[in-house]
Order: structure tokens, then sequence, then C-alpha cells
């Protein structure tokens, strides 16, 4: 006899109907759920999206599909393999059922589930139901018995209830279909049972009962079955499940600007949910509750109120319990702030941009808390520190509130003259930032650069009142108006230098230009400048030869990568190659690269008062990261921030004497003056 599909065996036929009504109701309800939540997203401000059809389909097949950012977790990441994919086959296998039965025998009288095709099928949906089994069984170990922290949501409770709910169905939905199959082996036992082991392995179980009890639990279970399934299909967009939706969906129309890149938005910023734009109105939606934001936020990890993950889950609870209504004017909606938000949580965010990288689903968490600091910024509510620094940024054009012309004092103790960029031509032109130029702390590596280009004959020259501060860290505390008059400032400042690079020891510099000031700094005839940051250009003068190292340092370090140079800016090699020139031995501490820790002090903090109650700070929990390699004495950074940072923590920990902290600048000034000095003694 040949192998073929018995769809409706031991079902009566009232019963078949009825699958189909409640199958289509179950549809309607879930299109109208659907057609619900993409009408709140179009409640949003519009947001037109960077990237071609290829980015979005590369993005489907990595992120949706193979699901590679949630690998990295392997635990983690297997289950949610297991319970995708699983889910992907076992729907296919309904799908190609339902053609069969009611498609091609219907009207082409013949069915395709037959022979050996059948066989394999039946074989597939065994072992993927087991693989969904075997994944719900991960799952909820990993958030009942082991109880991973991450995954813990006491800001919204309720949501915890969602969690149970979606497991609870499918493992109920994946035994039921088991149990199905296992009684109708039992009472109507197939030549090609083998075809279906966990079935006839469950079979085995029932035997011993008359048959008319296996048909009556049979078809039971299969009306449970039945129902349970509708009943998910018809839950999906007003529960977790929706994620199911739009998780990949928020993946398909993620943004490809480049990482850690803002959109200007308004000044007056967000203050009710109508104010995000419509794909973050996605992005609270696409949310799945992960943690793996909160596992990587410096803020999180120093003791702060902020929580990246719950500031995403309250804002997602705004959106659906109070959803925006047209029409209505935005005075008369729900503030978000003081209500799902607090001031103290948005500014402990340093916009390091680690839980947007670690975010399996794309979710800009930055950019919705820059959004609503704007608003905060707008109605003067803020530190009194950083008010004093915008202040200054404003009069001044840098944060430390001196004079412009103060900008170029730290070039009076080099011994030569720096070039005007202003008044002849450079090759480089070297922008510098605030800190670099006007921080006694940072100076002396400041000073460091410039001899070191030098003795490599490079031509470079500065700006000198011309320049002012890049603006980054503005923008990042919600200044977007300051920012484009700085940008102004600084674009007029260029306009009138001849040069062909840029080059800048600061990274948060490094970024605006690159990133941040898009067009604006597009050079003679059009032509966008080449903008690079220290280390890439002394790993190109190493690598041609233009720059002489007489020795060769041999001490052990570790390597700190800046947030808005590694992480934002992808430059990760630059620096490690002159280290190993330098005759370094380098250890990797064990966030690096990517997933590099915060030194603390971006997106504004670095201008504001320590958060009250906290644990340790993220600069003093860095240096002991390092401080715990085995052998290392320097941490080595690239970025004049990082500098004070650090040495600043090293204090604080008790550290002093046991590891130095030293810009990369100084090694290499070290390594090509020692013969110098060596002739000097």
């Amino acid at each position: 006899m040949t192998p073929v599909r018995e769809t409706f065996w031991n079902i009566p036929h009232w019963a078949e109907l009825a699958q189909y009504l409640l199958g289509v109701l179950a549809v309607i309800i879930f299109a109208a759920g659907v057609y619900l939540r993409v009408q709140r997203w179009r409640l949003g401000r519009p947001e037109r999206l960077n990237g071609t059809l290829g980015d979005r389909l590369q993005a489907i097949a990595s992120y949706a599909l193979a699901q590679l950012r949630i690998l990295a977790d392997h635990f983690s990441g297997i289950m949610h393999l297991a319970l995708f994919w699983g889910m992907v086959v076992l729907f296919l296998g309904t799908v190609l059922a339902t053609v069969d039965w009611d498609v091609t025998r219907l009207l082409l009288n013949f069915q395709f589930l037959r022979g050996r095709f059948y066989l394999g099928y039946e074989l597939v949906l065994d072992a993927f139901g087991a693989v969904v089994v075997i994944g719900l069984a991960m799952g909820l170990w990993r958030r009942y018995v082991r109880r991973a922290r991450r995954l813990a949501s006491q800001t919204v409770p309720t949501f915890a209830w969602d969690d149970m709910y979606l497991l609870g169905i499918l493992l109920l939905i994946a035994v039921s279909g088991f149990l199905v199959e296992g009684l109708r082996i039992s009472a109507h036992p197939p030549s090609w049972r083998a075809w279906s082991p966990i079935g006839s392995a469950l079979a085995e179980a029932f035997r011993p009962l008359p048959e008319g009890t296996q048909r009556v639990l049979h078809f039971s279970l299969w009306a449970a079955h039945a129902l349970l399934a509708f009943v998910f299909v018809a839950s999906i967009p007003f529960t977790k499940a929706f994620h199911l939706v739009s998780s990949p969906l928020n993946v398909w129309l993620r943004d490809f600007s480049p990482p850690g890149a803002l959109k200007a938005g308004t000044e007056a910023g967000v203050g009710v949910i109508a104010d995000f734009t419509w794909k973050q109105l996605l992005e609270l939606d696409a949310c799945t509750w992960c943690g793996r934001c909160q596992d990587v936020c410096p803020a999180y990890a120093s003791g702060s109120v902020l929580n990246p993950k719950h500031l995403i889950m309250k804002l997602d609870a705004r959106l659906l319990r109070h959803p925006p209504r047209r029409g209505v004017h935005p005075n008369e909606q729900a503030s978000l702030h003081g209500t799902a938000v607090s001031a103290p949580e948005l500014w402990a965010c340093t916009t390091c941009g680690a839980c947007a990288d670690a975010c399996p689903v794309f979710i800009r968490q930055p950019q919705v808390i820059v959004d609503l600091r704007r608003q905060m910024v707008s109605q003067g509510t803020m530190d009194g520190m950083l008010q004093t620094a915008l202040m200054n940024l404003t009069r001044y054009g840098n944060s430390f509130g001196q004079s412009e012309r103060a900008r170029p004092r730290w070039t009076q103790a080099l011994g030569f003259k720096v070039k005007d960029a202003r008044r002849e031509a450079v090759e480089f032109v070297w922008f510098t930032g605030d800190y670099a130029a006007f921080d006694p702390r940072v100076q002396e590596m400041t000073r460091a650069v410039a001899r070191i280009l030098r003795a490599a004959e490079v031509d470079f020259g500065l700006l000198y009142e011309g320049e002012r501060n890049a603006g980054t860290d503005a923008r990042r505390v919600g200044e977007e108006g300051l920012f484009e008059l700085l940008v102004d400032r600084n674009r007029q400042a260029l306009a009138g230098a001849r040069f062909r690079h840029i080059m800048t020891t600061d990274p948060h510099t490094y970024h605006a230009l690159k990133h941040d000031y898009g067009a604006a700094f597009d050079g003679q005839g059009g032509i966008r400048p080449e903008v690079l940051h220290y280390s890439e250009l002394l790993d190109r003068l190493i690598s041609a030869g233009r720059l002489p190292l007489r020795q060769r340092l041999g001490l052990t370090a570790t390597y700190h990568d800046p947030c808005y140079l590694g992480r934002y800016g992808g430059v990760y090699e630059p620096p490690r190659r002159v280290l190993r020139a330098l005759g370094v031995r380098l250890l990797e501490m064990p966030r690096s690269r990517a997933g590099s820790f915060c030194c603390g002090a971006g997106g504004g903090r670095i201008w504001m008062e320590d958060t009250p109650g906290g644990r340790e700070r993220p600069a003093e929990q860095r240096v002991r990261e390092a401080a715990g390699l085995p052998g290392v004495s320097v941490l080595v950074v690239t970025c004049p921030k990082d500098l004070v940072m650090f040495r600043d923590a090293v204090k604080t920990t008790g550290l002093d004497g046991r590891l130095a902290v030293r810009d990369l600048a100084e090694l290499v000034e070290e390594a090509v003056t020692a013969e110098e000095a060596s002739h000097a003694a």
C-alpha cells in the first residue's frame, strides 16, 4: 500500500468545517490586530531610512534567518534557532498539508504527500517538532529555573505573564500535536509508522487502551490542538508573540546610517509618544525584552537608574496602553517625562552605542534617549555643570570657557611654529578638539603628536582660533540648535583653509567630522576630505617607513577601544599595528573591539556630576579589568577623554603604581626619540 497522508482521520465532517471557520476567524483577528499596530506606528513623525534592497536582503538573511547577533550567547542562540526554525518548518508543513488536502486533492484529484516524499515529510516534521520542544524546554529552564538576570522585568510586571503565555501555549501546541499523532498511529497503525519515530514511541504507551478510548482521546486532543493553534494565531498582535512579526520587519527596515549617527529630529525633542518617528514606534514594538542591551550598558553596570531594556519596555507599554490619537493636540496627550521616563535615567546615558550594537533587532536606543533629552534641554531641565558647559560652547566655542585665542596656546612649549592652515596650504589640517587643546592633563600628549608629525615631516597645520568644538557631545545631550551653530562656524573656518585631509586626536571629533557633519565639510570642488584619527595616520607613517622607530619598547600592555573610534568608527587594527611595531606585547581585555566597555565620559557625561548612590564608575571598572590581566602594566588609550577618565580612576581605585595609563602618542614618541635621548645623555 502506497503511503499517503490521511489529514482528517477520525475527524467528523462538522469538526472539519468548524476548523476552517475558526481558522478564518483567527486570521481575521490577526489581521485586525496587525492593522491596529501599523496604524499606531503611522501616528509617528516621518523618517527617511538609508539602505538599498541588497542591504535589506542581507540583513534579513544574517539577522532574521541566521540570527547572528543572538548566537554570540551560545545557549540563547541555540534556543532561539531551535524555536524559530522549528516553528518555521512546522508552519510550512501545515501549509503543505492544507494545499495537499484542500487544493490538489479537491481541484486536481491528486495528492503529492504520498510515497517517499510523504515519508520524508513525516520524518522531518517529527524531528523539527522535537527541536521546538527542546527549544521551549531550554527557554523555560532559562527563565524559571536559572532565572537569568537580564530577563527580569519588574518595571513592567505584566510583561512576565506575556512570557509565560507565549512559552506555555507553544509547548501545549507542540506536545498536543505529538499526542494526536501517537494516538492515530496506535489506533490505526500504518506500515510506515517507523518514519514517525516520536509518534510511534508514544503509540506504544497508548496501545493498552481500547481502540474506542483511543479514538475519543484522539479527537479530543485534536480539537484542543486546533483550538490552541487558532488562539495563538489570533493572539499574536496582542501579546509578546507580536515580535515574531515586528522584529523581522524592523530588521528589514533597519536604518543603514553609519553606526552612532543621529537623525536631526526637532529641537523641541520628544515629549509625547506621537513625537517619535514611525520607525521609532516600530522599534518599540520590535523589542524582544532579551536584556542584551542591559548587559552591556555602562550606566546600568555602574548602578545608575538607567536600564535601556526597561526604558524601551516602558515606552512600548505607553504606546500599547495609551496610543496617540489623530487630531489630538500634543499638549493634550500624556507626557512621557516624569511618568514613563525620568530625567536621571536619561542623563545617565553615555551614548556609547553598546546597546544598539548588541540589540538583535536593531533598535536605536541612543536615538530614543537623545530625542527625549532634546525636550529637557529645550525646557532648561538639566544638570548645572552641563548648563555651564553648554553656555561656554555657545559663548566661546569650547566647553572650558576659555577665550578662542587660547586654543593654540599649547603650541608655545613646542619650540617650533605650527602652520596656520588659514594662511598657508597644508596637507593635513589638525582639528584638535577641546580636551586636547585646553586640558593641562592632556596637552603634553597633544604636543607629543605634534613632535611626531614633525619628525615624520608631515605637512600639517591648525585652524588656530578659527576652530570650535565639533559639537558631538552637544548634540548628544540634546542641544541640536547649538550643534548646528558649531557646524556652521567650523564649516566657515575650513572653507577659508587650504588642505587635503583632516586629522584629529579626538574620537568624538573624528565621528562628528566623518559622519555627523555630512556634506557640511565638503572641501574644494565639492570633494569631501578624508578624515583620519591620528592612530590611522601613525599606522600609515610607520608602514611607509617615514617614522623611524629607534627602540623597541618591550613592555606588556592592553589597549582600550574608544567607543567613538571603535564601535562607531570601525577603527580597531591601526592602533594595534602601531603597538606591535613598537615592540609592545599586547594582551586583549575580555571586553574589547566592538564589545569594548565605555569610560563613562561620552554623551556629555564628562560635563555632569556623578550619579549619587551608584556602584563603581565605568572608568573604575575598566581600569580594574585592565589591571587584572597577567603582566599588564600599561593601559594604552587613543582618546583625550579616556586619558583623563582612566588616570583619575587609577588613583581612586588605588592602582597607582600598579597600572599606568598612557596615550599611544607618548609610546610612539618614546620609541622615536630614544636614540636621541641616549646621545644627549
